[in-house]
């Protein structure tokens, strides 16, 4: 049994069943949620180092390392029980969709050094690695993630019938009837 049946499995009624039931979506936030912390080391390492005066092409070069990891997992486990396409056509859509919500992601901060030259007005390190991790990722991250989990659903994994599949295939994955 795996780390998350067992984590499952102790979870009280009826919040199990809300969580077999919401799956895929607690999945797909777990995927997120390491990628993230992924995205966030080599966007720092980048960004304070190498690429100090770029943080744009910082984010950039790991929002797509970190995508490269997200699919990976989300083809693996958090949407394993979808198909319906072809794996070439799949990854397309997966990266298509991804590529989009890098940019999604990393538009707050292009907005505050392009438009706003945060870089130039901002002084103290702390202050810009805060401004930094609000704009990349909380506002960026949020912006990206709302788009990707309805995209990636609607298009790269699709599913005929979601609502009956997700909970019976949640129950027998995790093992619990």
């Amino acid at each position: 049994m795996s780390l998350v049946d067992n984590a499952v499995g102790r979870v009280p009624q009826p919040y199990r069943d809300m969580l077999l039931r919401h799956s895929e979506l607690i999945k797909f936030a777990i995927v997120g949620g390491t990628t993230m912390v992924f995205d966030l080391a080599i966007f720092y390492s980048l960004s304070l180092t190498v690429l100090e005066e770029k943080p744009v092409v910082a984010k950039i070069i790991s929002g797509v390392l970190a995508t490269i990891l997200s699919y990976i997992l989300n083809r693996e486990w958090a949407f394993r029980n979808r198909g319906g396409r072809e794996r070439h056509h799949e990854a397309l859509l997966f990266f298509a969709i991804s590529g989009i919500g890098v940019l999604l992601a990393a538009a707050p901060l292009w907005i505050a050094n392009n438009i706003f030259d945060i870089r130039e007005t901002t002084e103290s390190l702390t202050t810009r690695l805060i401004v930094d991790f609000v704009l990349n990722y909380i506002i960026g991250n949020l912006l990206q993630m709302v788009f990707r989990f309805w995209a990636l659903r609607r298009f790269a994994f699709p599913d005929e019938d979601v609502n009956a599949v997700d909970y019976d295939e949640a129950e027998e994955e995790f093992g619990h009837s």
